[in-house]
């Protein structure tokens, strides 16, 4: 993420097709050129694109580059409800911390239930752009309100990978996708309904 948006290295470091035969496979990043988002959710890559600023194109499709993109294949997952106090990013950060002091790290997670509200946003800097910060590599982003939704998150948490797979001031790289997969994006803002469930590798110990 750094080299994306600090040195502008803007094209294409994996090709999504040369993972098309991995089973079970979860994974998020940009688009190439960062002209869209990516997310892979048990081995059906989707892709977003800015439509309009209200609108946005999401196809499936596994023909797409990315320059930076954190995958994993899990096949197993552990269940358990998140408590009803844990609705934003911060929370759901600070809780799966909590949660997983004992576990491997870094891992893929996945949350599933009711997203009373959200903001996600799809990268969208116009062709030809020089990027050289963090500031410049988000021209021409565009944001989506979501309200009362059923969606499934997908995120990525590490504590060793701040401006590599994260943003700096965070453990966490989350993609949303609605249910009816028409809208998908990058997580920005988040308010949690009630009784949602929480999914992390079987592998993990966790400690509620």
């Amino acid at each position: 993420m750094k080299n994306v948006m600090w040195k502008g290295e803007l094209g294409a470091k994996i090709r999504l097709d040369s993972l098309s035969d991995k089973s079970h496979l979860y994974g998020l990043g940009p688009v190439e050129y960062l002209r869209g988002e990516v997310l892979i959710i048990d081995g059906k890559a989707y892709k977003s694109t800015v439509a309009t600023d209200s609108t946005m194109r999401v196809e499936e499709t596994f023909d797409i580059g990315s320059p930076f993109f954190g995958y994993s294949q899990v096949s197993n997952w552990d269940e358990q409800i998140i408590p009803d106090s844990i609705q934003s990013i911060g929370q759901l950060e600070n809780y799966l911390n909590q949660i997983t002091q004992e576990s491997q790290r870094p891992f893929f997670f996945k949350v599933i239930g009711m997203v009373n509200e959200a903001t996600i946003h799809i990268v969208n800097l116009p062709e030809g752009t020089v990027v050289s910060s963090p500031e410049e590599a988000h021209q021409g982003q565009v944001n989506y309100e979501l309200s009362n939704q059923n969606a499934e998150l997908i995120g990525f948490f590490s504590t060793e990978h701040q401006t590599i797979f994260t943003h700096h001031d965070s453990f966490m790289h989350i993609h949303l996708i609605t249910e009816n997969r028409q809208k998908m994006g990058h997580l920005d803002r988040l308010i949690l309904g009630k009784e949602a469930k929480l999914y992390l590798p079987k592998s993990s110990k966790t400690k509620p």
